[in-house]
């Protein structure tokens, strides 16, 4: 019997990007393919923390982004944080990714990784990354949603990539969104078309607590573990 771990690791060795046409300057980032080295570390960590059958809520963030998931293709985990609380050498470059050191203090204070891996998986509403080159040549992260060319290309790829994610043995009771802007209006509106989950919590994008929330970082950890706890008495 295939445990959850080996269907997510199959899950991300047949990931490819297959919607339509990408607007013009936009690249697919796809961690897998860009480094073999990545298939490997994931694959660790799915087998360390994932080697069960258990039913696990789905968190969805946006994608990946080219510090974190882009490099050990587990969603906000990068190599500092892969090292230090998961036990799993790396052996590239060690990149700080500050998503991912929230994501870790709030997992520290929900009771460490092996209690939360064992209740919530953490993947994107695009697997796959995106990135696009500014006037001065460098490569930045692009969202799905900062142009509505891309959103429309992409759209058909994402709604069948989150019937994929419920299929490696999430929940559909309640999903949890992390984005309360336009990640969570996306999401909500795909759910009024396709119904895939009951309810959608949507918490803080990390990202947004650490660049504008800082000083109450906190806060919005406390918050997390809340909705995390009790999804069914979670008001906001």
């Amino acid at each position: 019997m295939m445990t959850f771990a080996d269907r997510v690791i199959q899950f991300n060795e047949q990931l490819t990007y297959t919607g339509n046409v990408l607007p013009a300057g936009i690249r697919v980032m796809n961690p897998f393919r860009e480094s073999p080295e990545t298939g490997v570390i994931a694959a660790q960590f799915y087998r360390k923390y994932y080697s069960d059958d258990a039913v696990r809520y789905l968190i969805l963030g946006i994608n990946p982004g080219r510090f974190g998931a882009g490099l050990t293709g587990i969603p906000f985990t990068d190599p500092k944080r892969l090292v230090s609380e998961c036990g799993i050498a790396y052996s590239g470059k060690v990149t700080h990714e500050p998503s991912s050191v929230f994501v870790y203090e709030m997992i520290h204070a929900y009771g460490g990784p092996g209690a939360f891996y064992e209740q919530f998986y953490i993947n994107s509403m695009c697997p796959l990354g995106f990135t696009t080159v500014d006037e001065h040549g460098k490569e930045k992260n692009y969202n799905y949603y900062d142009s509505r060319a891309l959103t429309e290309a992409v759209r058909s790829y994402m709604i069948g990539n989150i019937r994929k994610q419920i299929a490696l043995g999430t929940r559909t009771d309640v999903c949890f969104c992390l984005g309360t802007g336009k990640n969570e209006q996306f999401l909500r509106k795909l759910n009024e078309e396709y119904a895939f989950f009951g309810k959608i919590i949507a918490l803080e994008h990390p990202r947004f607590v650490m660049q504008y929330k800082t000083a109450t970082k906190q806060v919005y950890i406390d918050k997390y573990v809340r909705a995390l706890r009790d999804p069914a008495a979670f008001t906001g």
